[in-house]
């Protein structure tokens, strides 16, 4: 490469340019209510205060977040291992999901679904809180526990955070990856984790063919002897092999599970997920993220870069 071409590259790699908004826009924004409340005048000021990273934080978690037990510290910082709000009680589930059902949003739309083929439906809240209740009672007649892992190996449908909230409402902790990620790297988080249970799909649509998911889960739990129990929900009603005894389908386990599942009562320092690096440069490793501390840091990011 010349060095013109270089120097056309590293273009493309500096932003100068700067868009203000109007007044008008400012004003009506939530990081503006927010600063008004706290008598903040400026951005500098406020990027001042927010050096006080307790103080910042302690204002979030009380203003976003409803906690079954109030924090006793906000934070404990022992090098390289950190804890947030120590003390309290929360799950993710109550401010994603519950409270809503019992607020009067039990009918207000919460995800619209477009499938690659073209169908459509919609989710509503009390639809959402229905299944993920019905999807927790079923993992915990697998006998999946407060603490133990889950692999979630599923495309961008629903039944994704749906099972995500059914882990995290009975204190399970969730891995997923992504359903492009080969067997072969599903296998490996399944069994760096040590998960009790996969969740996959039969078959999915991509780029107008069909991904068979089943199929690599299967290869992928080949090193996974951990797993007790693979959850299969149907999407485009394949065939697909099937291990008696170990494999159950999502609609049959879930059918005739009672519709309300008490949403366990977490430290907020107690595991959500655990998220894995891509692997490129080596092992993949396993970043881990707690109930309350990652519950704040969504709350506030949503309602101040969303406005």
């Amino acid at each position: 490469m010349s060095n013109e071409e270089k120097k056309d590259i590293s273009v493309l790699l500096e932003e100068k340019r700067v868009f203000k908004p109007t007044q008008e826009f400012v004003e009506q924004t939530n990081v503006k209510k927010w600063m008004d409340k706290h008598g903040i005048k400026d951005l500098k000021e406020l990027l001042e205060k927010a050096q006080d990273i307790e103080w910042f934080w302690s204002e979030m978690a009380k203003e976003l977040i409803e906690w079954y037990k109030p924090y006793e510290k906000v934070l404990e910082w022992n090098p390289p291992f950190v804890k947030w709000f120590v003390g309290a009680e929360y799950n993710i589930v109550h401010d994603a999901l519950d409270k809503h059902v019992k607020t009067g949003k039990k009918d207000k739309v919460a995800y619209i679904f477009e499938g690659e083929p073209g169908d459509i439906k919609k989710w509503t809240y009390g639809e959402l809180y229905t299944e993920v209740n019905k999807l927790a009672n079923a993992l915990k007649s697998l006998g999946v526990k407060k603490g133990d892992r889950v692999g979630i190996y599923l495309p961008m449908h629903v039944e994704l955070p749906i099972a995500m909230l059914a882990c995290a409402k009975i204190g399970a902790i969730h891995s997923v990856v992504f359903s492009g990620f080969s067997a072969a790297a599903f296998g490996d988080r399944l069994n760096d984790c040590t998960a009790k249970v996969a969740i996959t799909c039969d078959s999915f649509y991509r780029r107008g063919k069909k991904v068979a998911l089943k199929v690599q889960a299967d290869e992928a739990l080949e090193k996974a002897p951990s797993v007790e129990h693979l959850i299969v929900y149907k999407r485009t009603g394949d065939e697909v092999p099937w291990n008696e005894g170990k494999d159950r389908w999502w609609d049959e386990i879930t059918k005739d599970q009672p519709a309300e599942c008490e949403t366990e009562k977490m430290d907020a320092n107690d595991l959500l997920y655990i998220l894995y690096t891509s692997g490129t440069t080596g092992k993949p490793k396993g970043i881990q993220h707690a109930h309350g501390g990652y519950a704040v840091g969504t709350a506030q990011t949503l309602k101040w870069v969303l406005t």
